[in-house]
């Protein structure tokens, strides 16, 4: 199983509200020093020595002004889709003075005209929301809302406290909307909230095609071998890759032959290889797969094979054989090279000997 460094096992869902999964920022109440859209990015917080802004020190995530009203800061994140949350993860990166000494976290699902409520947001250093925004969110009484995170204490935001693992309340229910509430003001650099998409659908069409492996559908990572350089969660993102941040890469086995050597297939003979167990949204047979390795070219992996297997027995077959790879280039295969077609729950994607992709779409039809 992969997590070996002490940190929750909710940590491999889905992020949820990832600005590069499609959450978004839709209000804040204060962006004076840092606007609330910095909470949402995927990359790590950076610090710039003696940058300023013209409100004061450049910071990478939110931070309201020292507050001097009645109330606290809070802001509303659309997640990239409905779900279902199950832990939380704050950092405090660089604000060790000014970080947030408690947060909480409600959420709501939101109707189509709930959600047209939200006044169009504006991200700009140095505002704050108008009365009259006031006036229009608090349509939604966002107060209101179910508690998922209990007011928690937070840390400086030093290298051996900026971490915070929480585990979330409701964690069946599903969401659309979640309000961050800091307690009373102060600095956060990222906000992550993991969970698995529980997109609301009637009755699943078995004729229709899909991408049954997708985390908008429901898709999940529940195991790997390793993921030193980009989580395998990442293959399931919509969309293509923007950068190899965006894929699974793992680290260079160090079981490689000292002299590699190809069979008569053109494929390397060589004793390792890496994986990840993905749950499929839907149980269903497998039509065709596509395997995207954009933006890998010098680490690429050799070859590439998936297996599938029904239920908890994890009983694998084979769907696509051992497949010779190259670099920066999507390859697509065909019902003609699919060798088992299901139906399958699980699908194991083994990349060899190791490297990165950039994403895997798995097109299958609902049993």
């Amino acid at each position: 199983m992969a997590r070996t460094d002490g940190t929750p096992q909710f940590a491999d869902l889905n992020e949820l509200s990832a600005e590069r999964n499609g959450g978004a920022i839709v209000f804040a109440t204060d962006d004076w020093f840092a606007v609330a859209e910095n909470l949402l990015k995927s990359t790590e917080p950076e610090w710039r020595e003696g940058e300023f802004t013209d409100c004061g020190k450049w910071m990478d995530g939110w931070e309201t002004r020292r507050r001097r009203s009645p109330g606290h800061d809070w802001a509303i994140i659309k997640l990239c889709f409905p779900g279902q949350i199950k832990g939380v993860y704050v950092d405090t990166a660089y604000f060790t003075g000014n970080f947030v000494p408690r947060i909480s976290l409600q959420a709501a699902h939101l109707t189509s005209e709930e959600q047209s409520w939200l006044p169009p947001r504006v991200s700009r250093l140095g505002t704050a929301a108008t009365p009259q925004v006031m006036e229009q969110v608090e349509r939604l009484q966002s107060h209101a809302w179910r508690e998922v995170l209990p007011r928690s204490a937070l840390r400086p935001g030093r290298a051996d406290s900026r971490h915070h693992y929480l585990p979330a309340q409701r964690a069946h229910e599903v969401w659309s909307h979640v309000r961050l509430n800091l307690f009373p003001d102060g600095g956060v650099a990222r906000l992550r909230l993991y969970g698995v998409a529980r997109p609301i659908r009637g009755p699943v069409d078995g004729a229709q095609l899909v991408d049954v492996i997708s985390m908008e559908r429901g898709g999940v990572c529940v195991s790997y071998s390793n993921a030193h350089y980009g989580h395998p969660r990442n293959v399931i993102r919509p969309g293509r890759g923007t950068d190899m941040a965006d894929g699974w890469e793992t680290a260079r086995r160090l079981d490689r032959p000292c002299v590699l050597e190809e069979d008569e297939n053109g494929i390397l003979k060589v004793p390792g290889s890496e994986w990840a167990v993905f749950k499929l949204a839907h149980c269903g047979t497998i039509d065709s797969i596509e395997v995207d390795t954009l933006h890998f070219k010098g680490n690429y992996p050799d070859s590439v094979w998936l297996e599938g297997s029904l239920g908890d027995d994890l009983n694998w077959k084979t769907c696509l054989p051992r497949k010779k790879l190259s670099p920066h280039r999507l390859h697509a295969y065909t019902r003609a090279d699919i060798h088992h077609e299901g139906p399958f729950s699980h699908v194991r994607v083994t990349i060899a000997p190791d490297g990165g992709i950039s994403r895997l779409r798995v097109w299958g039809r609902a049993a």
